[in-house]
């Protein structure tokens, strides 16, 4: 067995599934360069953890060329689907694919026709949203490419293979005024739907100089809506996270912390809900 502070990952993901913690994340190792995949650790307590199991080998898809980032798995109409960000095959463009699986510790295959971003976009961290029905990928387009990064929406179709819009922007990350030639980081988004019916965006930057976890509310409970900017969640070197119900019925938030080589490990923090509003305990 291992403890949180023995797993070395960045972008850690949380699936609750019967009773048990399925825990994803980037091999932090060469900070998810070339890593040649995906775990999965298992917990029933978030303190004692299983030892990793493989899920994907992106060497036998021609998907180890670059990135394996953030891996994200979603129950959805029977299967499992696992949001990954991967180097483009013909290009250094990053984009998010979906894989399949009929297990949450099964192994993995390629499911959707290749990037569900577009090709000629540097995009990463792409994660499944469902909203009346109607099934999303919301991910980030890269600073690298447009300096100031953004949030950015998809619909896909129902068998979630491809996408079936163009995308629409989801929420600029910033309010601050942008300055020419400034890069603004964006990664990690994640929708969480409040018991009152508000929905919130969490998303990571710096600030400060420290990796920080940021909050947006839309303001009509829409992933459609207008975002406004809320108190950030956490700001001591800790992001990329994701929201989750304990199987008491808590929320928590998991990020990785610190934001440095190589002591990045997952870390699970206590939430409260009051209405829509959302802080650390």
């Amino acid at each position: 067995m291992m403890l949180a502070q023995d797993i070395h990952i960045r972008d850690p993901f949380i699936l609750p599934e019967n009773g048990v913690y399925y825990l994803y994340g980037t091999r932090a190792s060469h900070f998810g360069m070339n890593t040649g995949g995906f775990d999965v650790y298992t917990s029933r307590d978030l303190i004692h953890w299983s030892e990793p199991k493989e899920i994907f080998d992106s060497s036998k898809f021609d998907l180890n060329r670059g990135v394996n980032w953030a891996p994200e798995v979603h129950a959805y109409q029977g299967s499992y689907y696992l949001f990954a960000t991967f180097t483009q095959k013909n290009s250094d463009n990053r984009g998010t694919f979906i894989l399949k699986s009929d297990a949450p510790d099964g192994q993995f295959l390629p499911h959707s026709d290749g990037s569900i971003t577009p090709n000629d976009w540097f995009a990463l961290d792409g994660t499944f949203y469902v909203e009346n029905g109607v099934p999303y990928m919301v991910f980030c387009h890269e600073h690298v490419q447009i300096l100031n990064g953004t949030v950015e929406a998809v619909r896909l179709t129902d068998d979630l293979k491809q996408p079936a819009s163009d995308p629409f922007r989801g929420s600029d990350a910033y309010e601050v005024p942008f300055i020419a030639g400034e890069r603004y980081v964006t990664d990690g988004p994640f929708l969480h739907r409040h018991e009152n019916g508000a929905l919130s965006l969490i998303w990571s930057t710096g600030v400060q100089g420290k990796y920080a976890q940021c909050r947006a509310l839309s303001d009509n409970g829409s992933i459609t809506g207008h975002w406004t900017q809320q108190p950030h969640l956490f700001t001591e070197d800790g992001g990329h996270g994701m929201i989750f119900q304990t199987f008491d019925g808590g929320w928590m938030l998991t990020l990785h912390r610190p934001n440095r080589q190589p002591d990045e490990r997952p870390a699970f923090l206590p939430l409260s809900e009051v209405g829509s509003v959302l802080s650390v305990q």
